[in-house]
């Protein structure tokens, strides 16, 4: 069925306004409170809550815990965490849900709500479903919003101290990282105090940018989304490798000793071998997407591994990983899941596992020189609406004429952005001037049936 609020990863808007103005989040946390269940006779069950760093956060926290509140359940906050750090905390410390506010590399004027299971892991559509139908009860008449003397629960600076704990225990006596400088683009998001730390306390010593959030810089033209600078940074200051993480830092992309950029595909390739020479690569497979570079599956099969492909988004990605029994997957943006760790992707655990393999085995260049990615473009088309993109023949003429000009010597993706009024086209081929041909005509094509105004 259509869900008119969540999309591919949580609820995404403009705080204020719906689906995230007070009564439609009030309603989000009294809705997960009675999801978990009745509390009678036993101790109300717990909830976590943690946030990046925008400024609307603690107003989001503080409706949606009244919310959990009303439905007999007690809201804990992490403060400011990355979302992989609650997906971890909750699995940890028996929570029975986790809730992240934070809309990922999206700009500090919109937000979301990530919820998680008891296992650290998102819900399945049924049960989003289910969540999202009684979200929506109340603005049929039959409740408000209840929130005006309801403050956000007090941050437990505790628990992103045992977040940090964890990382380190993962890292298993492996990542001694003394001697290695490293450099971190925090992006002014969740990851700006704790990567730092991190990466500090196992010997590194850090370069860090863009850890002073004011509540409206987070992804302001730095992150995984604008990784410039920091690969610029890491030649300039012979640091070993770089790391961009995004607003919640659950994905990372990473530089190159030269400054060369080394995306999600580039992190799997290095993963998926070391696995296989330790015998540790389950299914002898990795979980991509379809936005996954041809360059990476054809490296991948010249090591006898194969990729499976899925829809864009990392709860995809982990349900194949689950059906078919992989313990790696990820998307180029830098979301990598190591399943035999836990089912959430984490930006700073790929890039500790990262700086581990250039401490133990050399230059990241090195470790990556026999993947080769495709030419490839990525073009974000801003729509009015989100039809069908096959219903509208000027757009379904020009994608069958790019798909038979490129053959099997190129791709193509055109799909809707689950979380924004946006139509992306991939286009990968061999030729790079094929690339920016048919990548060009299918966006003109879509801004002249569907764009929306622009200013």
């Amino acid at each position: 069925m259509a869900r008119e609020l969540f999309g591919t990863d949580g609820i995404r808007g403009v705080p204020g306004r719906f689906p995230l103005d007070d009564a439609t989040v009030y309603a989000a946390g009294r809705a997960l409170g009675h999801h978990i269940g009745d509390p009678a006779g036993t101790a109300a069950p717990r909830v976590l809550i943690g946030m990046d760093t925008r400024e609307s956060g603690p107003r989001l926290a503080a409706r949606l815990g009244a919310g959990l509140v009303a439905a007999g359940v007690e809201p804990v906050s992490a403060g400011v965490i990355t979302t992989p750090g609650v997906a971890a905390l909750v699995r940890e410390d028996g929570f029975a849900a986790g809730v992240v506010i934070s809309a990922s590399h999206n700009p500090f004027s919109d937000n979301g709500i990530k919820l998680f299971s008891r296992k650290g892991m998102k819900f399945p559509d049924e049960i989003e479903e289910q969540i999202e139908a009684e979200i929506l009860r109340p603005r049929e008449g039959q409740a408000g919003d209840g929130t005006t003397a309801f403050a956000a629960p007090e941050p437990q600076p505790e628990l992103a101290e045992k977040y940090l704990s964890l990382l380190r225990g993962r890292a298993n006596g492996e990542a001694d990282l003394d001697g290695l400088v490293i450099v971190l683009d925090c992006a002014n998001g969740a990851a700006s105090r704790l990567a730092p730390e991190l990466f500090v306390t196992l010997g590194a010593r850090v370069i860090v940018f863009n850890a002073s959030p004011n509540g409206r810089n987070i992804n302001a033209g730095c992150g995984s989304l604008h990784p410039e600078a920091m690969c610029r940074a890491v030649a300039e200051n012979g640091a070993h490798l770089g790391v961009a993480f995004d607003g919640d830092a659950d994905r990372a992309i990473l530089a190159t000793a030269s400054g060369g950029l080394i995306d999600g595909d580039g992190v799997l390739y290095v993963a998926a071998r070391a696995l296989k020479a330790a015998g540790k690569l389950r299914g002898g497979a990795v979980v991509g997407t379809t936005m996954t570079n041809l360059g990476l599956e054809r490296a991948l099969a010249s090591e006898g591994i194969s990729l499976a492909r899925v829809p864009v988004g990392d709860r995809y990605v982990l349900e194949e990983m689950l059906r078919c029994g992989a313990n790696l997957g990820g998307e180029p943006s830098g979301h990598i899941i190591f399943l035999d760790e836990g089912p959430a992707g984490d930006g700073m655990a790929t890039a500790l596992k990262m700086a581990a393999a250039v401490k133990r085995h050399g230059p990241l260049e090195r470790l990556v020189s026999g993947l080769t990615l495709y030419p490839q473009r990525i073009v974000n088309v801003r729509v009015a609406e989100k039809p069908p993109l096959e219903a509208l023949p000027e757009v379904a003429r020009v994608v069958e004429e790019a798909r038979g000009a490129l053959g099997e010597t190129g791709r193509l993706v055109v799909r809707y952005s689950g979380t924004e009024p946006v139509a992306r086209v991939m286009v990968e081929a061999e030729s790079a001037a094929e690339v920016e041909r048919w990548s060009a005509a299918i966006a003109e094509a879509i801004r002249r049936r569907i764009g929306a105004e622009s200013g």
